[in-house]
């Protein structure tokens, strides 16, 4: 079996390792128009420059009532496309695969930045918010009772993921993610908690999971068929009666006939009432399971230990690993992974080699 530091293939795209940086929102967008800014830059970069195989850039919004916060960044005009072209050339320049994660936030859109407002929940329209959307209309506990969408608005949605899909790949991304995890949007409509629908879009498992589907279709269309096309999944809600692990296989096996090459297997963030059982790599059996579709999947959760990191893919439970708050921590884990597992990378900033330990 191949391990942490063995490459790997995605369609046409090689990765020079199984240790990838996860999406993770930055709230830092301070004229508030979705543009990345040189914190993007910086931050991706180091983390590009610190070893990673695959870079995935945050949650970045279809539209501007996509965004989680005022805050977020955007990819639905000709300004971000160019801002994010920088970031993806920079990241490309390390040896890192640049990609991208593109969201529709849903019922949990419109809501203060978690840092740097003494305000939580919804933001009102009088301090820049705006009326969220939703499969129903089911608020999340504590935000603004969303609108539920209508059946003919659904359209816009897709074609509105297929656009910044296609404006990604202009920019230079190497992958592109479909957000459908942690209770935004399309985690809305697969969910029978949040999914009370009497239409196409609901009742049924293959209706919850018509418009992830279209979706994915609409997305594969518009970067072609050599772009490696993730979906993040949350692979239950951790609550009695949602979404579970049996349900996201199916779905997940139905997304790669529909164009999908591997899926980012997380879980909750739907309900404020789940229950967690938090633990190094809880969420691996997860991706196991998943897995067992025949699908290729990456496991995340509390993964700290380049052993325990290692053991993941060489025990076969997963084929890549992605990393979140250890990489905020040490952007140059991967470099000290590697070392930790005598593994002697070739990729080491040439600036940085005097710090390289030594066997």
């Amino acid at each position: 079996m191949p391990g942490l530091f063995d490459p790997i293939s995605v369609r046409s795209t090689d990765i020079r390792n199984r240790l990838w940086v996860a999406p993770m929102c930055q709230y830092s967008v301070p004229e508030r128009d979705g543009v990345p800014t040189d914190w993007h830059l910086v931050h991706l970069g180091a983390l590009a420059r610190g070893g990673a195989g695959l870079v995935i850039a945050e949650a970045t919004a279809i539209s501007p009532d996509a965004r989680i916060t005022p805050q977020d960044t955007g990819l639905w005009n000709d300004e971000q496309e160019a801002a994010w072209a920088r970031i993806a050339a920079f990241v490309r320049s390390q040896g890192a695969v640049p990609g991208i994660q593109l969201a529709h936030a849903g019922r949990k859109a419109s809501t203060f930045a978690p840092w740097g407002f003494d305000q939580h929940g919804t933001v009102p329209p009088d301090d820049g918010g705006w009326q969220t959307v939703a499969p129903s209309a089911v608020a999340f506990d504590g935000y603004a009772v969303p609108r539920a969408l209508d059946v003919d608005e659904l359209p816009a949605i897709v074609r509105g993921f297929a656009d910044a899909a296609r404006r990604a790949v202009r920019a230079g991304f190497g992958v592109v993610e479909l957000h459908a995890a942690h209770g935004y949007l399309l985690h809305q409509f697969l969910s029978p908690l949040s999914n009370l629908r009497d239409d196409a879009y609901g009742g049924s498992l293959e209706n919850r999971a018509r418009l992830l589907l279209e979706a994915v279709r609409g997305m594969r269309e518009a970067v072609g068929d050599d772009v490696p096309l993730l979906v993040r999944f949350s692979a239950t809600d951790w609550a009695e009666g949602g979404w579970d692990a049996e349900q996201t296989a199916t779905v997940a096996a139905w997304a790669r006939e529909a164009g999908a090459d591997l899926f980012d297997v997380s879980s909750g963030g739907l309900v404020a009432h789940q229950s967690i059982p938090l633990s190094p790599g809880y969420q691996v059996p997860l991706a196991e399971r998943v897995s067992e579709e025949d699908v290729e999947v990456s496991a995340v959760g509390l993964i700290t230990d380049p052993a325990h990191a290692d053991d993941i893919i060489r025990s076969g439970r997963a084929d890549a690993v992605m990393m979140g708050r250890e990489l905020l921590r040490d952007p140059h884990f991967p470099l000290r992974a590697a070392a930790a597992l005598g593994v002697d990378l070739p990729y080491w900033p040439p600036q940085y080699l005097r710090a390289k330990p030594r066997p």
